[in-house]
């Protein structure tokens, strides 16, 4: 068991930190005044994008910075999920930079299904285009009429009829559905009630502007909309679409759905390091260059303590990422299932509680958007639900380890 950062990775890494201190940390307050300014509200009819995403993006491309999240050296880069970890962190410390680089969510998720389990029309038809940057998704399994977290509840139904299916179903929390570029959903939903209960469900490819598609609002989260991507509701009534939409074969929903979520959710915990690493300089530097009581804010209050135990819950954090990013190299998502759930609940958590910490050092700026804080504070907030709440993950470790000690 070897965590040391390959050659390639390690040379990938620095080009990466090059580019975001040449590009993107200049670009961060630009980039979320713009959204603010421009996209004030949850009318995403009206949501644009930064004119400057673009050059940034084509930039990435040129530099060899795109795509970084796929193992595939066509497609890809050819990074192992290792490999991807230390770029994945150093992304993290900006909210919502992976997009410059093609790696956020829920596109590496939506194209992960896409290169593993899409037929070759499938991948002519919608992967390489998003590899390219062409377009954006959406991923579509949380309803509002059941408790989601138990994904075997989802009741839309994807039915056959003939050469098509036809969806009907109401999905929520829909992440990126707010895109003014998001073209594709895919949508799980249930096929066959009599079957067992895990091979009940299937995935489908849904266009945005397929009739009977309807996308109701978006959502936001603490008063937040997150714009340009967002969070929403949509509407799927009567909605017909060509057989060779359906992703594998009907049924096969939950074992693409385990093969989709296991990556994307390390994903979010490379990601979280990033941003507690950041928080944690943020809370230090200002720590040592304000004065209260005639003392460093660093000296007061057990402050300095409170620097350490951030610093020992990120390395923990960190190391128990690259573990689990190392055993899915080795034996696949299904059989690191322990050590993927451990990571999507100590990551976010460890987030939050050091993000909550720096806050409180900025004191009233630390709430406000002139610092990354309160994003972070969101993101690890919102991922303590998103992809299955801390509560499912705890259900499952617990679950596999009576499994080794009782039949």
């Amino acid at each position: 068991m070897n965590f040391t950062p390959s050659t390639t990775s390690e040379k990938m890494k620095l080009r990466l930190q090059k580019f975001m201190q040449q590009y993107v940390y200049p670009f961060e307050k630009e980039y979320i005044d713009y959204n603010k300014q421009n996209n004030p509200d949850g009318n995403w009819q009206q949501w644009t994008t930064h004119p400057k995403l673009k050059e940034l993006q084509n930039l990435a491309k040129k530099e060899g910075l795109w795509n970084l999240f796929l193992p595939d050296p066509e497609l890809g880069q050819g990074l192992s999920v290792l490999e991807y970890a230390p770029l994945a962190e150093e992304m993290g410390r900006i909210y919502n930079a992976a997009e410059i680089f093609n790696c956020n969510a829920p596109d590496t998720g939506n194209m992960e299904v896409l290169y593993h389990f899409g037929s070759e029309s499938q991948k002519e038809e919608w992967l390489i285009p998003m590899l390219n940057g062409e377009f954006k998704s959406v991923f579509c399994m949380t309803e509002p009429q059941v408790a989601s977290s138990d994904a075997t509840n989802i009741e839309t139904s994807i039915v056959e009829d003939g050469d098509s299916i036809v969806i009907n179903g109401k999905k929520w929390w829909s992440t990126g559905l707010g895109h003014p570029e998001a073209k594709l959903a895919i949508v799980l939903g249930k096929t066959d009630t009599t079957a067992d209960k895990h091979k009940q469900h299937s995935m489908v490819l849904v266009p945005l502007n397929t009739p009977g598609v309807e996308i109701k609002r978006m959502q936001n989260t603490f008063g937040v909309y997150d714009a340009p991507s967002g969070h929403g509701e949509i509407h799927f009534t009567n909605v017909r679409v060509p057989k060779k939409n359906l992703i594998v074969d009907f049924g096969a929903g939950f074992a693409i759905a385990q093969g989709r979520l296991g990556p994307g959710r390390i994903h979010h915990c490379m990601r979280c390091i990033g941003a507690a690493e950041r928080a944690l300089e943020l809370a230090i530097l200002r720590s040592g260059t304000r004065v209260a009581f005639g003392k460093p804010l660093a000296k007061l209050g057990g402050n300095s303590e409170r620097f350490a135990k951030a610093r020992i819950a990120i390395d923990q954090a960190r190391l128990l990422t690259h573990y689990a990013a190392w055993k899915i190299d080795q034996v696949g998502v299904k059989n690191s299932m322990t050590e993927i759930s451990a990571i999507k609940v100590v990551a976010p958590n460890v987030l939050q509680e050091v993000t909550d910490m720096a806050m409180q050092i900025h004191g009233g700026a630390g709430l406000s958007d002139d610092f990354p804080l309160i994003n972070f504070f969101i993101q690890a907030r919102a991922l303590r639900l998103a992809d299955g709440p801390d509560e499912v993950h705890l259900r499952m470790i617990s679950r596999l380890e009576f499994k080794k000690f009782l039949s």
